[in-house]
């Protein structure tokens, strides 16, 4: 899946695409491909089967279901986080224009 310009892209747990995260992730978001929900713990950086709560942040709330939405607020997606292809080239471009 391409990225558009600005934002950022993330990748989906369930099946590894990519998608683009324009304005952070919302407690609804599906993964276009699979439609497995992304804000969920499976999604989320401190998830860790192995860890109290499978979870390595001590003060996030229990979450029953790793894979269904929610609301968490310590909730950051997991995996690779990048800026949107667009906007990197821009950012790059503007690096190297001369004076």
């Amino acid at each position: 899946m391409g990225a558009g310009a600005g934002g950022s892209v993330a990748t989906c747990w369930n099946c590894g695409d990519t998608y683009d995260v324009p304005d952070g992730i919302m407690r609804d978001s599906e993964c276009p491909h699979c439609t497995a929900y992304l804000r969920c713990c499976r999604n989320c950086g401190f998830y860790e089967p192995e860890a109290h709560n499978a979870c390595h942040e001590t003060m996030a709330p229990l979450q029953a279901d790793k894979e269904v939405a929610n609301a968490c607020d310590y909730f950051r997606p997991a995996g690779e986080v990048r800026p949107a292809r667009g906007k990197s080239k821009t950012d790059l471009d503007s690096l190297f224009k001369g004076d």
